[in-house]
């Protein structure tokens, strides 16, 4: 018996045209989400990445200045720690944000849409 798909392609050829254009103007519909998603999440791990950097910098300036100063001098040595928390906080917040999956959303109804074709397929195979 011959796979279902073979058939088609030799029984009905445009219906298979038709399909693969039907598919292309799905990826052409969703391409701008993706991109977009993409562009979102690299924005937000540049970010990320650079408040890390300047948190992880300030973390080093405190620490030197915490090992100069005697604390009987500082008057707020809280600082030295809420200074580098903040960028820090920031990083950790922008890298969760990246980290939801907004480009994952993006290629769901694709991915929907390839998953249905293999099961029809798997149940032509099947009858």
């Amino acid at each position: 018996m011959m796979h279902p798909l073979f058939h088609l392609i030799a029984t009905r050829p445009q219906l298979l045209a038709d399909h693969a254009e039907a598919y292309a103007a799905l990826v052409a519909a969703e391409a701008p989400r993706i991109a977009a998603a993409w562009k979102r999440n690299a924005l937000l791990n540049v970010l990320a990445l650079s408040s890390l950097a300047v948190g992880l910098a300030l973390t080093g300036v405190a620490l030197m200045l915490w090992a100069v100063m005697p604390e009987a001098t500082m008057r707020a040595p809280w600082v030295l720690l809420a200074v580098p928390l903040l960028p820090l906080a920031a990083a950790l917040a922008l890298g969760l944000a990246a980290q939801r999956g907004s480009e994952r959303e993006a290629v769901d109804h694709l991915r929907q849409q390839v998953m249905a074709d293999i099961v029809m397929l798997r149940d032509a195979a099947r009858a």
